[in-house]
């Protein structure tokens, strides 16, 4: 009886595989990738790269994998007693290894060796294979190992070659007056995922299943498949995706960045977080989520057990005991890694997890954890980083497909395999200029001559075989193609292959492309608008009131109201890396450090001491005291460079104009009479003696890291400006318990101006002060007394608030409410 086989499953009927030697190219690409590097750092050329550009030796290790595994293939399809004649050829054509392109070229080479030196592939036994018959169907262009096998038996045997494939030069035009084609164009990626779904889905009911959606746009088809998982369709994925984008290849992959000695807090929370352990105690995460954020620990050595509640300290130490085995290693051999990633895995629970799931089942596969003896041969030396580095590249190689059931409604599937087969219909998206038709991207290591002499597809193969794939799903079923014109702002044009179907139907004289409908079921929601909040909280007004609180009330009483008196605070981050807000507390921290150990006296000429050593040796203590490592805070580094000289050269200017430091970071807290009970609280940033015609006066100093502008237009009306006002009313109220008041000025210090430190000064700051404190006394009772704190909605006290989701400002039926606090 004939025997249905392709020429892999012939090759495995008749013998199994020969065992791979040591370097064989095993298409594994775990132990691929591992024979790539080992090859790489053989070379004299290359030794030193792992050591000069670590990331940038991995891609060149990937590239040579990739490319040896199709050389491998190539070679399959050359009638072994051609390979020396074949090979020698290939050598002529990469001999030369310097000039431009010499780093490919040589790695090109190694490819192809490596490629050369490996086992005979198994398909060699079919050369000498005589079956009684060859039937031979083609499509989607020939198969060069089946040309091969063919032509060598056609004067042994009878061939019968059977070519499905529209025949000529152009298969879109033959098969251009058999398709049945409609085309949707849509906004955007959004509007075409929703749209192809919904096609699905009428396809679905109109002409039955299966139904073949077509990945052309694998990002885009993830979103179809999410949108149809929705709607509880029965589909099978073809495809299959990456395992490092698994839940448990992702989970791996946390565990190791955080057991890194750079691994920031948030790594280490995220990976906690892809542990069983979370489903059993999730209050203790929450708690120690909550303490990291609010203590802005940015690294593990920073944690101090002792702030953390109990089950939070006991999460933390577990955390730390399961990634023991990962920490501290140095360099070990891949073999030894493998045992302390399952060492490590065990510990913290995923073990069990990873080997209950399909996914985590193949990701354990692909890293041969659960196999013993199989990385026995790869002994160099490794870091941690360089293991992480290779599970990760050794997940992105390999492909997760999904379990499916035994009836899917709807398959996805790549064009070149959706030949041939029984569709209802085919739904087509990606069918724009940058997916489908469009350029072939290069070969990373090689030519196209070059990829020709070595029996690879070249560019132009590559084209006509996605050309052929297209045609024949023309023929098959009925199509829907689907394009954006935009892509995340860039407008996007058709298909050429598209566009060479409009040609075709026109030169034929047929009718035009078919605009299909939206699918999409139109759904009226009534408007459902939601009324400006107003609320009353007589009995949460805080005890005291900072600064920023005070300005908050003023700005938006209903922000006042949920971030004070609700005390709801936003998520800090717990990255490693320095913001502005950071460097900001580092710099009002090195300024008091600075001016505590300055031992200036008013009057002293200025430069007798070495102000400007004393600064970097307070921004160095600074930097240690909040953990900055060089690495985290080398942004900012620059900037201080630059402002280190321009503030001594003010501070001496102002030595010589007899001002004299005082105090900084000085904490008071004052009681006013008119707040009735509640205090006023704030840290001033620093303050002054200052001495002029009219005699000396004492000067609050607020240092500002932002740009001047905003400043100066900030006093420009004096009675909008809350942060000095509340300073200088400090001052006031505390001089006025000492018994001391006298005259007060206040400034803020723009320490970022591109060209000098700019005083930009309150006037007459002692007046708004009063104001300040009369006019919020006057709020605080008329919010005792019951006083609503409408969202106001207005200026830019909206644009960066915190509080907008809650306010549902962009939901409000009518604008801003009248009444209440104003």
């Amino acid at each position: 009886m004939p025997r249905v086989e392709t020429t892999q499953t012939l090759a495995r009927s008749q013998a199994p595989p020969e065992p791979a030697a040591d370097h064989d190219i095993c298409f594994d690409a775990a132990l691929d990738l591992l024979t790539a590097r080992r090859l790489l750092r053989g070379q004299a050329a290359f030794a030193g790269w792992p050591r000069q550009d670590a990331r940038a030796f991995d891609q060149a290790a990937t590239s040579l994998m990739q490319t040896a595994q199709a050389i491998a293939r190539a070679i399959a399809a050359v009638p072994p007693i051609q390979r020396e004649a074949h090979h020698a050829a290939v050598r002529d054509v990469l001999g030369a290894l310097g000039g431009v392109g010499g780093t490919e070229r040589h790695l090109a080479r190694i490819a192809f060796e490596w490629a050369a030196a490996t086992t005979a592939p198994s398909t060699d036994l079919l050369f000498s294979l005589r079956p009684s018959a060859w039937i031979v169907v083609q499509a989607g262009g020939a198969d060069r190992l089946t040309q091969r096998l063919v032509d060598d038996a056609s004067t042994t045997c009878p061939v019968l070659w059977i070519d499905a494939d529209p025949p000529g030069d152009d298969p879109i035009q033959l098969a251009a007056p058999q398709a049945r084609v409609q085309v949707q164009v849509c906004s955007g990626f959004e509007d075409e995922a929703q749209r192809a779904a919904a096609q699905v889905i009428a396809d679905l009911t109109a002409r039955g299943a299966p139904v073949a959606l077509i990945a052309q746009d694998r990002l885009l088809v993830r979103r179809i498949r999410a949108l149809l998982g929705r709607q509880g369709v029965p589909l099978r994925d073809e495809t299959g995706w990456t395992l490092s984008t698994t839940r448990a290849g992702a989970s791996i992959g946390l565990l190791l960045r955080a057991a890194s000695a750079t691994a920031t807090v948030d790594e280490v929370l995220d990976a906690i977080k892809s542990w069983p352990v979370v489903a059993n105690d999730p209050a203790a995460v929450a708690s120690l989520e909550s303490t990291l954020r609010r203590q802005h620990w940015a690294r593990p050595a920073a944690v101090d057990l002792q702030r953390l509640a109990a089950p939070a300290a006991a999460l933390w130490e577990f955390a730390a005991r399961a990634m023991e085995p990962l920490r501290g290693a140095g360099s070990q051999t891949l073999v030894n890694w493998c045992l302390r990633l399952r060492a490590a895995l065990q510990s913290s629970g995923l073990a069990a997890a990873l080997a209950s799931d399909d996914a985590g089942q193949q990701v354990l596969a692909a890293l041969h954890l659960g196999v013993s003896g199989v990385l026995a041969g790869h002994t160099e030396p490794h870091t941690l980083a360089d293991c992480t580095r290779w599970v990760d590249a050794s997940l992105e190689q390999a492909t997760y497909v999904p379990a499916s059931p035994d009836a899917p409604a709807v398959i996805v599937i790549p064009p070149a395999r959706a030949m041939l087969r029984p569709f209802a219909a085919i739904v087509w998206p990606g069918a724009d200029d940058r997916h489908l038709g469009a350029t072939p991207s290069p070969h990373p290591l090689l030519k196209d001559a070059e990829v020709e002499v070595l029996g690879l597809p070249t560019a132009a193969q590559r084209r006509e075989r996605e050309t052929i794939a297209f045609a024949q799903a023309l023929r098959c079923a009925p199509v829907t193609l689907l394009r954006r014109t935009d892509d995340d702002g860039e407008p996007v044009s058709p298909s050429p292959l598209l566009e060479r179907l409009v040609c075709a139907l026109r030169e034929a004289g047929l009718p035009a492309l078919a605009i299909a409908p939206d699918a999409r079921i139109e759904k009226i929601v009534p408007p459902s608008p939601v009324a400006q909040p107003l609320p009353s909280a007589p009995a949460l007004l805080p005890d005291r009131l900072s600064a920023s609180a005070c300005e908050a009330l003023r700005a938006c009483p209903y922000r006042f109201f949920a971030l004070r008196m609700l005390g709801l605070q936003p998520a800090d981050e717990l990255d490693g890396e320095v913001e502005k807000r950071d460097y900001g507390t580092w710099l009002h921290a090195v300024l008091h450090r600075f001016h505590l150990g300055r031992p200036v006296p008013a009057g002293l000429p200025a430069g007798q001491h070495d102000d400007a050593r004393a600064l970097a040796v307070a921004a160095i203590e600074a930097q240690a005291e909040m953990g900055l490592t060089d690495a985290d805070f080398l942004p900012f580094a620059a900037t201080f460079e630059r402002f280190a000289p321009r503030y001594i050269d003010w501070l001496h200017g102002r030595d010589r104009d007899g001002a004299q430091w005082l105090d900084g970071e000085r904490d008071w807290t004052v009681h006013p009479q008119e707040w009735q009970g509640i205090a006023m609280h704030g840290v001033i940033d620093r303050i002054d003696s200052v001495s002029g015609n009219d005699g000396t006066v004492t000067q609050l100093i607020d240092y500002k890291t932002g740009g001047t502008a905003g400043l100066r237009l900030k006093v420009k009306q004096p009675q909008e400006d809350t942060q000095l006002p509340f300073y200088a009313a400090l001052a006031i109220e505390q001089g006025r318990l000492a018994g001391e008041i006298g005259p007060l000025d206040a400034i803020y210090l723009s320490l970022d101006d591109a060209q000098k430190i700019v005083e930009v000064r309150h006037p007459d700051v002692e007046r708004s002060a009063v104001a300040l404190v009369e006019g919020l006394g006057q709020d605080l009772a008329r919010l005792r007394g019951g006083a609503v704190l409408p969202a106001l909605g207005e200026g830019d006290a909206c644009d960066y608030c915190d509080a907008r989701g809650l306010c549902r400002r962009d939901q409000w039926a009518v604008g801003p409410a009248v009444g209440g606090l104003r």
